[in-house]
């Protein structure tokens, strides 16, 4: 089996300028493919919604995990890339599918996890992946 190097999540169009030309460092998202991530590993943009493909990197400096999204403006402020009402808005979003899942018994909360970032680069074009990202990202290995 290969080593894994990174992680690789989709990030929406409208949102990958606030890491690329706003200054934006940390990650936040529904904790998925993550137990295997370390600090120093590289975390690869998927720029999803239009014009898909890889927009940048950056490298791994921490990562924080929480049960409670809003508890990483407390930690890191103004850094996280999404609006205290933008991260509310996906909770709520989440709830409403959790729902479904509640009902087939699976009640169980998901962390979140919170993913500091260094040395953020934005590529000069936009590179096609080889294998599809599914919403929850993919390890990138080498």
């Amino acid at each position: 089996m290969s080593e894994i190097i990174g992680v690789t999540f989709p990030v929406p169009k409208k949102y990958t300028p606030r890491f690329f030309n706003e200054g934006k460092t940390v990650f936040i998202k529904p904790a998925t493919v993550f137990k295997e991530l370390r600090s120093g590993m590289k975390l690869i943009f998927y720029q999803s919604h239009e014009d898909t493909g890889y927009a940048g990197e950056a490298t791994i400096k921490r990562i924080v995990i929480n049960d409670d999204p809003l508890a990483f403006f407390e930690t890191f402020g103004d850094a996280v890339f999404l609006t205290r009402e933008e991260a509310k808005a996906y909770v709520r979003n989440q709830e409403r599918w959790q729902g479904v899942r509640v009902r087939k018994g699976e009640g169980k909360k998901r962390s979140w996890m919170a993913l500091e970032l260094e040395n953020i680069q934005k590529y000069d074009t936009v590179k096609k992946p080889e294998r599809f990202v599914p919403v929850g990202g993919r390890y990138l290995r080498e």
